[in-house]
């Protein structure tokens, strides 16, 4: 992730997001992904990696970007859940 300069995408809505997150992820709820990703993520050759809370919405996210032409877009396999469960690092907004 950091050796790539991925781009974290947090799906979830402003109070999953504000509960806690992937420090430097970009909040983008799912519902308004395909309108501000482009805006958000301009160069479509950096990894992208989607997260939600256990990591089903993120499969959809990743589904939205592939569409749109991020080929290098992945879940965060498990989500905030499996993140935290690991004791990685969690900003809160």
């Amino acid at each position: 992730m950091n050796r790539d300069k991925a781009v974290v995408v947090d799906v979830r809505d402003a109070a999953g997001f504000g509960s806690g997150h992937v420090i430097g992820a970009k909040n983008i709820p799912l519902a308004d992904l395909e309108a501000k990703l482009p805006g958000a993520v301009k160069n479509k050759a950096v990894p992208v990696i989607m997260v939600c809370a256990n990591g089903a919405t993120a499969n959809r996210g990743v589904a939205i970007a592939k569409k749109l032409g991020y080929e290098n877009a992945h879940a965060l396999t498990g989500g905030m859940g499996a993140w935290r469960t690991a004791n990685l690092p969690v900003e809160k907004a």
